[in-house]
């Protein structure tokens, strides 16, 4: 038999509990008797999420285009989610870090092998046609994957290869965020013109952006990693799974979204080009970029061919 709970002792923690923010504990247990039980539909809120599907057309595997890129902002949380524990831990340690290191690699492994449901489960035919009333929107105007690349690595990372040489932790992020990678996708960088897809995206979150990465400047992932005492840092489960986090995120995740681009968008029935009218494969692959979150983790070799062997 399971012990009978000590009702003095619930009452007393309770009101602790309440007096610690200044809380009358009374009127909390007088509002119990008033409140209705919780359900599974109530809790998770099923009827209002599965609202959010909503079409543009009429073409039934619309509805799959949208409900997997809705799970996709949901895992996107839950990655950031777990991001923001390390960056906020105060007494970070070993066992702590990879533990959320490896929870986030597997969300984004759930990612990667996802990308079949599209490749095999969305008629080729019914993208090519629904497509055109996304434009000019894309999934490149993930905010929550952006967060996710800001909250990870030092924002040097994420620079455009080609203006790393003129840009350290003293440039002011206004000019940096103009030179993040992202940017060559959708930007002309002999015009300096943006495109509709990059101006319709700043307008929405740039503000945001700005903030978000002069908060994560000092607790990104990367830093909280330099942070640890030197012998943690050599610590073979922690590097192994900074590594495989890099990895997945930067290379197999990548290939996979590209793959599945790559699937529709060269299939001979379109224009070849992506909705938002990005140049894609060179925003996608990461042989272009090298976007790497943990630089000092891979030798000269694996940096230098980074991507290439795919």
């Amino acid at each position: 038999m399971p012990d009978q709970p000590n009702y003095d002792e619930i009452i007393q923690a309770l009101q602790e509990k309440y007096n610690k923010i200044d809380q009358n504990t009374d009127d909390h247990l007088i509002g119990l008797l008033h409140s209705k039980p919780i359900t599974y539909w109530d809790y998770i809120q099923t009827d209002a999420l599965l609202n959010l599907q909503i079409q543009r057309t009429t073409l039934p595997d619309e509805m799959v285009f949208i409900a997997y890129h809705q799970i996709n902002e949901l895992l996107f949380k839950m990655i950031l989610w777990e991001i923001s524990q390390v960056a906020e831990k105060e007494d970070l340690d070993v066992t702590f870090f990879e533990s959320k290191l490896m929870r986030i690699s597997r969300y984004f492994d759930m990612l990667t092998t996802s990308f079949n449901i599209m490749r095999e489960g969305m008629s080729v035919e019914q993208y090519m046609k629904f497509r055109y009333t996304l434009t000019p929107a894309s999934g490149f105007q993930s905010a929550q994957y952006r967060f996710i690349e800001f909250s990870s690595t030092e924002l040097i990372n994420l620079i455009d290869y080609r203006f790393r040489k003129n840009i350290d932790r003293d440039t002011p992020f206004t000019h940096a965020f103009e030179h993040l990678y992202w940017q060559a996708a959708g930007k002309d960088y002999k015009t300096g013109k943006k495109s509709t897809l990059l101006v319709n995206f700043e307008k929405r979150y740039k503000d945001e952006f700005l903030r978000f990465m002069e908060t994560y400047n000092t607790k990104n992932l990367w830093t909280r990693f330099k942070e640890l005492p030197e012998q943690d840092q050599k610590d073979e489960d922690l590097v192994k799974a900074m590594r495989h986090y890099d990895y997945t995120v930067n290379v197999t995740w990548v290939m996979a979204h590209y793959n599945a681009a790559k699937h529709y968008i060269e299939s001979g029935t379109g224009d070849g080009e992506a909705t938002g009218g990005s140049d894609w494969k060179k925003y996608m692959h990461p042989k272009y970029q090298k976007r790497i979150f943990f630089p000092d983790l891979w030798t000269a070799d694996e940096l230098e061919n980074w991507g290439n062997n795919i």
